[in-house]
């Protein structure tokens, strides 16, 4: 159950961020640029045309949907390291207190017995 929560959570936490990037930080930093819309920039390596009465779509690299897909990775890559970072910190701590407050284990019955035999021999 705790899984599917989490992959729930997951998936939609990307697109949250993909969102975030589209619409929130892209469209500022075109506009600083002059205008650019990445979704938008691409290398056209062959036009669109009209063969036989049928649109053939044209080949394209989208630089800049690689790129907006690049910094949705490396905005959700940052959040799940400080998820995971909280998270070792945070299980160190009551690791810690679990160590503190646990008494020392009874020894065993062969350490008691060679104990006694060890307080015997001195005598």
């Amino acid at each position: 159950m705790e899984m599917a929560v989490g992959l729930i959570l997951a998936l939609y936490f990307g697109a949250i961020v993909k969102s975030l990037v589209d619409h929130i930080i892209m469209p500022p930093i075109g506009l600083l640029l002059g205008n650019v819309d990445f979704a938008d920039w691409k290398i056209v390596l062959k036009a669109a045309t009209m063969a036989g009465g049928e649109e053939v779509p044209e080949v394209a690299i989208s630089i800049g949907l690689f790129l907006n897909t690049i910094i949705t990775f490396l905005i959700v890559a940052l959040a799940v390291f400080w998820v995971v970072k909280g998270y070792n910190k945070m299980k160190e701590k009551f690791e810690k207190k679990e160590e503190a407050a646990a008494p020392p284990p009874a020894p065993s019955k062969e350490e008691t017995l060679l104990t006694e035999i060890r307080d015997l021999l001195k005598k």
